[in-house]
């Protein structure tokens, strides 16, 4: 299927693209959130008369993702979990764990944009896991797990 890019996609492509993806990824994922029309004459021709507005609102957005990265930069998530006497947890740290403290030190961030480059986080630790803020802006953030021995 043939669609207009309304936002940059990773791995597909820049905003005002015309491009040829799977019928289901188009039907299910790019144009139920918005990302991307069909591309008919009409989709162009109204694309084209919207294109500086959208160009203005994705560098916004993507202004708006640097500086919110720039004060992520300097912050270090400390979380405190029940461990044994080995430094296992009972249980693991995940995406959604780092996103609420996020959440709490006043940085609005979602799980989904809180990546584990190792998978949950199952000892007491410090660990580097990324927060991918916008496609272009992605911030390395320490999290420091501590045990709390029941």
């Amino acid at each position: 299927m043939q669609i207009i890019l309304l936002d940059k996609v990773v791995n597909v492509g820049n905003l005002g693209d015309v491009v040829r993806v799977k019928d289901g990824f188009a039907r299910n994922f790019l144009i139920p959130t918005g990302r991307a029309r069909r591309a008919t004459a009409a989709a162009k021709e109204e694309f084209e008369a919207k294109r500086q507005d959208l160009e203005k609102a994705a560098a916004a957005k993507l202004a708006e993702a640097r500086t919110q990265g720039e004060k992520l930069s300097g912050v270090t998530v400390k979380l405190t979990q029940k461990a044994g006497v080995d430094g296992r947890l009972f249980g693991s740290v995940t995406n959604a764990d780092v996103a609420e403290e996020l959440n709490k030190l006043g940085y609005k961030v979602a799980k989904s944009q809180v990546r584990l480059p190792n998978g949950p986080i199952k000892t007491v630790s410090e660990n580097t896991v990324s927060v991918s803020l916008h496609t272009d802006v992605t911030v390395e953030v320490p999290v420091s797990v501590y045990g709390e021995t029941t």
